[in-house]
């Protein structure tokens, strides 16, 4: 019931109507049950509240419902929060990804094997571009060989569970996929993420702050574009092979905010401050913070014939028009938990 998670499924409940699709969550705060809202009534969805370290819940559901194919999205994702307090991070990416996958290899051994329903089956791991460090202005794109170098408590719980993944796959022979996305956009992104922030920022006559001299460069890849990626890795990806996703849209932060202010300015006119980049705000550098990240997305387009057909510029308008019409969906989320972490991030 997160950001990519939420998207995902109205993705697949979309395109194949006849799949039944279960949703685990803990709903932890950036989790929100209401991203699925529309889905609650269909027969081919069914939502279970829930933490994936909790084994014997995964087992029940994957026995019950017969799941072949596991998409684990289920991750404590901001680097800002890692930082903060890396402890969840480790729990939730290792550990929970450790539950999942010996879960789901003694569900495919015991069940599907036998039953010879494992033809189609998969443990599709999502993860990030941030397990491969940083990159200089001219170096060449993160692809699949690059060696890992995480700088963040986040990027290095996701290295690991990247490493679980692909090791079950050699010694167990179950039938593993990773992606490593780059930087995501799009409906539903929680608030603390840069997009969303500027967006809602603006139209509550916030600060726009921008870490350090705004130079640090991101691939954006809308997520709705990341959602046929992943459709692709699943009907026709090679088990045990990685496959990195990017948006081929490589923007500086800090221009990268000048055209979220020059959108806001156009479609929201009675903005409290305009022109918004009034509001514009350098504040002190992340810890650790990685000046550039660029995908190499090649091996998904030579193999799966799988390329993004949203630019920046139509991603960010689309994007920036959800925000502005679901004001009620984004108010609720700011809530006092979230002023407080605010404040001590952008102190």
């Amino acid at each position: 019931a997160g950001f990519i998670g939420s998207n995902f499924v109205h993705y697949w409940c979309d395109r194949y109507p006849e799949d039944k699709v279960v949703v685990l969550d803990a709903l932890t705060y950036a989790g929100n049950r209401a991203n699925l809202a529309e889905l609650e009534m269909q027969s081919q969805f069914r939502f279970v509240p829930g933490d994936i370290g909790d084994r014997n819940l995964v087992d029940t559901l994957l026995s019950s419902e017969q799941i072949d194919t596991l998409a684990h999205f289920a991750a404590e994702s901001h680097v800002d929060r890692s930082i903060l307090g890396p402890g969840a991070f480790i729990q939730t990416n290792v550990v929970g990804t450790f539950t999942l996958l010996e879960a789901f290899r003694q569900h495919w051994e015991n069940r599907l094997k036998p039953q010879k329903l494992d033809a189609d089956a998969v443990f599709l791991h999502v993860s990030t571009d941030e397990v491969y460090g940083s990159l200089g202005p001219d170096d060449p794109a993160f692809s699949e060989t690059t060696p890992y170098a995480p700088n963040s408590p986040y990027s290095a719980s996701k290295a690991g569970s990247d490493h679980l993944v692909r090791a079950y796959f050699h010694t167990y022979g179950v039938p593993t996929v990773i992606t490593n996305c780059s930087n995501n956009y799009g409906p539903y992104q929680f608030p603390e993420k840069l997009i969303p922030l500027m967006c809602i920022n603006a139209l509550i006559g916030k600060n726009l702050p921008v870490y350090g001299d705004g130079q640090n460069i991101r691939d954006w890849l809308y997520v709705g574009d990341h959602c046929s990626a992943l459709d692709a890795v699943i009907h026709r990806g090679k088990r045990g092979e990685t496959y990195n996703i990017g948006g081929n849209n490589e923007v500086k932060n800090l221009d990268l905010v000048k055209m979220l202010c020059q959108l806001m300015d156009e479609l929201a006119p009675n903005l409290p401050i305009q022109p918004c980049s009034q509001l514009i705000t350098f504040v002190k550098d992340r810890l650790g913070h990685d000046r550039r990240y660029a995908i190499n997305a090649n091996k998904i387009k030579t193999e799966l014939g799988w390329t993004p057909s949203v630019t920046v510029e139509m991603g960010l308008r689309q994007t920036v028009e959800w925000y502005l019409n679901h004001r009620d969906w984004w108010e609720v989320l700011l809530s006092e938990e979230y002023q407080a972490y605010y404040r001590q991030v952008y102190a």
